[in-house]
């Protein structure tokens, strides 16, 4: 029901237009029964009476309905007027329009059942096929108008319920692109992270090296390792370009980083790591000729080299150990680097690194574990090693 008690503009007229038309059939003699125990003009009263109900029949049907039944009950000890009853069909339909749910449950029930009630009961009564007419009329005055409003509510509902569940699916739609925007934002974040940082840090250690220490060789040597992690974080930063660009538009397959990789990032790790005291071994215990889902692959070989670049960061000087083992479905890689406290300069850290690493494996259904272990640091992932775990 409207909250606003004010009569609609359309209540108004059609008010108006049917008192003004009972009124005119009135005064031109044309009357709906021959009642005449009571003055001609006694007939307006229910018209009247009918014609106020048409204000409040979307505001008050509930008060309506009582009041139209009783005026149209009224109008038959009268001449009767046809606006009268074309009045109460429409505050019948009103009713189951625009009343409460329940009240547009049972009335088209009710008058149904009237409607049967009043034709079996007419033709007990005067036991003739004219008695069929009383039913016939009932009908269209209270069964015929409740029924059709009864269908124009239900259409109005399901299409409510419709543009509700249209509106629903837009808004989960959204919400799914938001998501989608969030989670590709956070994998460019790790993959830019996991391909340049450890070339920055690198570059960073060793300019910081080159300028503590007043020495032209250790500058010769500082510049040579610094202009390498150059050109290789600009290989690196070409090929995240390429990831990103359309496949479309006839950018040639950029190749994925896998754990075949390892000794070129042992190597790599091993270049940068002497003026830290540091070492660096690979143990790769996989058995041969045994493929891993690319997506599991390219996480261990990030984790990994993620781990090298911490240890070039942090790490006290010893040796560096990577772990790389296939058992049971499972692909575990294991990065152990000496901790302590570690002498010369040292180049912060954010902390993204750890972060990045876990999402890579709890993305994959994996599990990930850094941290102190005794006299080493270690940084373990265990991620699945069958196509169908992280098949999407």
């Amino acid at each position: 029901m409207p909250e606003s008690r004010r009569p609609h503009r359309d209540d108004v007229l059609l008010a108006v237009s049917s008192v003004l038309a009972g009124a005119l059939l009135w005064s031109l003699g044309v009357h709906s029964t021959d009642n005449r125990h009571l003055p001609a003009w006694v007939a307006l009263v229910p018209l009247l009476v009918l014609g106020a109900m048409e204000l409040l029949r979307r505001t008050a049907p509930a008060v309506t309905l009582p009041v139209a039944v009783a005026g149209l009950v009224f109008d038959r000890f009268t001449v009767g007027n046809l606006a009268t009853l074309l009045i109460f069909t429409d505050l019948v339909y009103a009713a189951v329009v625009y009343g409460k749910p329940a009240l547009a449950r049972r009335l088209p029930i009710s008058t149904g059942m009237l409607t049967v009630a009043v034709t079996i009961a007419g033709v007990a009564w005067l036991r003739t096929p004219q008695a069929l007419v009383i039913g016939v009329v009932t009908g269209v005055l209270t069964f015929g108008p409740a029924l059709t409003g009864a269908t124009l509510r239900n259409h109005r509902e399901a299409a409510e319920a419709a543009r509700l569940r249209a509106e629903q699916t837009a808004l989960l739609a959204e919400m799914d692109r938001a998501q989608a925007v969030v989670a590709e934002r956070a994998r460019m974040a790790r993959e830019l992270h996991d391909m340049v940082a450890n070339h920055l840090s690198a570059i960073a250690l060793h300019s910081t090296a080159a300028l503590s220490i007043d020495s032209p060789a250790t500058s010769r040597d500082a510049l040579g390792v610094i202009r390498e992690n150059s050109v290789q974080g600009l290989a690196e930063m070409r090929r995240l370009i390429g990831l990103l660009r359309d496949a479309g538009a006839g950018q040639e397959a950029v190749a994925v980083p896998s754990l075949d990789g390892l000794d070129s990032l042992i190597g790599h790790a091993r270049t940068n790591g002497p003026g830290n005291g540091l070492d660096f071994v690979l143990d790769d215990r996989r058995p041969p000729g045994e493929p891993l889902p690319t997506p599991v692959e390219l996480a261990a070989y990030r984790i990994v080299q993620e781990s090298l670049t911490n240890a070039l960061k942090h790490a006290a000087p010893g040796t560096v150990r990577v772990e790389v083992a296939r058992a049971d479905g499972r692909l575990t890689v294991r990065v152990d680097s000496p901790y302590g406290n570690r002498p010369g300069p040292r180049v912060p850290g954010s902390g993204a690194g750890l972060v990045g690493m876990r999402e890579r494996a709890e993305l994959l259904g994996g599990r990930f574990d850094a941290g102190a272990a005794g006299p080493v640091w270690r940084v373990e992932a265990s991620l699945p090693a069958e196509e169908r775990v992280v098949a999407e």
